[in-house]
């Protein structure tokens, strides 16, 4: 049982990036799914959460209108878009699911954790 994300890189400021975090061992159309981004000496942030009662989607006022999380349940797979990044944006990114919540604003202590990758904005 294990998340792993993927899809990062260097990009320049306003460009976009989609980070895809692909489940194995469960079924991800059950479960939701956070997404959160640690930058060098920073704490751990949340960045975005699709729920798993209805698919709703929810996002800190640092990122709405830039980033979009969806799922593709046939892959297995939640993906965030990311639009018009900027320097500030540079951290790794993480994706999580806690079997016991419907939505995640925070990175959880239980369930399963994917292992980041890491963003870099950058002119």
């Amino acid at each position: 049982v294990q998340l792993q994300a993927s899809g990062g890189g260097l990009v320049q400021p306003g460009e976009s990036l989609r980070l895809s975090c692909v489940a194995s061992g469960f079924f991800l159309d059950y479960y939701a799914i956070g997404w959160f981004r640690q930058a060098p000496g920073k704490e751990r942030e949340w960045v975005s959460c699709i729920s798993s009662t209805d698919g709703s989607t929810y996002y800190p006022d640092s990122v709405k209108g830039r980033f979009t999380i969806s799922k593709d349940d046939a892959k297995n797979t939640v993906y965030l878009e990311m639009n018009a990044l900027k320097p500030d944006d540079t951290a790794k990114y993480y994706c999580a699911t806690d079997p016991s919540l419907p939505c995640l604003y925070s990175y959880p202590n239980n369930g399963v954790r994917g292992q980041g990758t890491l963003v870099t904005v950058s002119s």
